[in-house]
């Protein structure tokens, strides 16, 4: 792999829809969950993706590890071992579940994504033996090793526990420790603390930090929440609607947002002053339905910016405005 070759290139991703469908009926409508989005993740880097509910965030996450299939687009992932680039979009059967290893998912609630019938060793397991990885005493090791890791010790009073045994921080440290046991490259994190008590959020965004660093794991981290984003991430890419609207450095995005979407996002964090002032974004109505939208800016009803040419053209691209700071916007 080329020194600064991304790890995971997303093209053009779309996934739409339907609508309405029958056996005697024609599909015509489409939400446009992802429409037509590019994104970089450098290897050992963290990408937050930011937005409000129901933008295709979770869906983009989900189309990232192939549990949906894209409608149309690229993603590409190399494979650091092998040194080779693969499109993850277009792989099949066993070529698909192999390369399963190297990508991996967190899902948002640890109390859903456990199966309630199987224990932790099972549960933590359960890709190795997908994968066909060890045998089961080396299984049991690898296991155990991997919860004393996530902070469930001693492991040995953990490993036959079942989910409803555990409280909601050590429900997620086990779904933690799924998907790293496989030893990925690539992990979709889909708002792994909004479910946990605030008091354990930190220490949970602390062990994936450190878990990041040990094996050299690249994030992309779906979260609503800019203050979470800013600890977490190296770079933030804010969508809406299906699309990416603005890119850049974590700090540089927020210190200098150039989408008035984003300077409305960041207007609503609340800062903990009594005293402090602070010009609220004004923007208009809420956010629209998906259902085949036109071509122009997603944003233009709402956004107090309005021109008459953001009416009248197509929807901006992705525009670099400097030091990697990239933009859709007049």
């Amino acid at each position: 792999m080329a020194e600064n070759a991304p790890l995971v290139e997303v093209q053009g991703l779309r996934k739409l829809f339907p609508v309405e469908s029958g056996l005697f009926r024609q599909t015509h409508s489409f939400i446009h969950a992802v429409d037509g989005i590019d994104l970089k993740i450098q290897a050992g880097r963290t990408l937050g993706l930011v937005g409000e509910s129901g933008c295709g965030k979770t869906t983009t996450g989900k189309l990232l590890v192939r549990l949906l299939d894209p409608t149309e687009g690229s993603i590409y992932v190399t494979d650091p071992e092998l040194g080779q680039t693969v499109d993850l979009a277009g792989l099949k059967g066993r070529q698909l579940k192999a390369f399963r290893r190297r990508v991996q998912m967190i899902f948002q609630d640890p109390y859903e994504s456990l199966n309630p019938r199987r224990t932790v060793f099972d549960t933590v397991a359960e890709p190795l033996v997908v994968q066909d990885v060890g045998t089961l005493s080396e299984r049991e090791e690898r296991v155990a090793n991997l919860l004393q890791l996530v902070g469930l010790s001693p492991p040995s009073s953990f490993l036959f526990r079942f989910p409803h045994e555990l409280s909601g921080g050590q429900r997620q440290r086990v779904a933690i420790a799924r998907a790293l046991v496989i030893e990925p490259v690539f992990v979709v994190c889909d708002e792994p603390t909004s479910m946990l008590d605030v008091s354990i959020r930190t220490g949970v965004m602390e062990l994936m930090m450190d878990l990041a660093d040990r094996f050299g794991v690249s994030y992309l981290y779906i979260t609503h929440d800019l203050a979470v984003a800013r600890y977490m991430c190296q770079e933030i890419a804010v969508m809406y609607l299906g699309k990416i609207v603005e890119r850049a450095e974590t700090e540089e995005l927020l210190s200098n947002p150039l989408h008035p979407y984003t300077r409305a996002l960041i207007s609503a964090v609340p800062v903990p002053d009594p005293e402090y002032e602070r010009t609220a974004i004004e923007i208009e109505g809420g956010i629209a339905a998906p259902i085949d939208p036109g071509e122009q800016c997603r944003f233009y009803d709402r956004c107090p910016l309005r021109t008459d040419r953001c009416g009248l053209e197509d929807a901006p691209p992705l525009v670099d405005r400097g030091g990697g700071h990239y933009v859709a916007c007049f």
